[in-house]
């Protein structure tokens, strides 16, 4: 039951996190692009190659704050299906070129920041 709860606890943190990145993110610079879900999707792919490599490689720690901040926030924060919803419009509407362009910026540098996130943990 504890480890519900903490998995929870983070998921509610990461959902509402989400929600207030993308609704401040689309205030700022619109709507026409999927920025919010891109930024998110990209930070998140940083922060779970961070934490992951911290949390199973370079410290050793309890195991619930994997489940608190990977599964738990990571997973609520991160918006692939939203990801995939928000490109699947763009082509639906003929945005051909902006659904391309946030697949191929998606995939890439979402890889890249994960990537970044287990290289950084090697300077710490």
């Amino acid at each position: 039951m504890t480890n519900y709860l903490v998995i929870g606890t983070g998921g509610f943190i990461g959902a509402v996190t989400r929600y207030i990145m993308a609704t401040w993110i689309g205030q700022s610079w619109g709507r026409s692009f999927p920025l919010g879900t891109f930024l998110i999707n990209v930070s998140g792919s940083f922060l779970i190659g961070l934490l992951m490599t911290l949390l199973t490689e370079k410290y050793m720690v309890n195991p619930q704050w994997r489940l608190f901040f990977v599964v738990g926030f990571l997973g609520a924060y991160t918006t692939f299906s939203t990801f995939e919803y928000e490109t699947g419009t763009l082509l639906k509407d003929g945005e051909l070129f902006l659904g391309a362009l946030n697949v191929i910026l998606s995939v890439f540098l979402g890889f890249a920041a994960l990537k970044i996130g287990q290289m950084l943990v090697k300077f710490l």
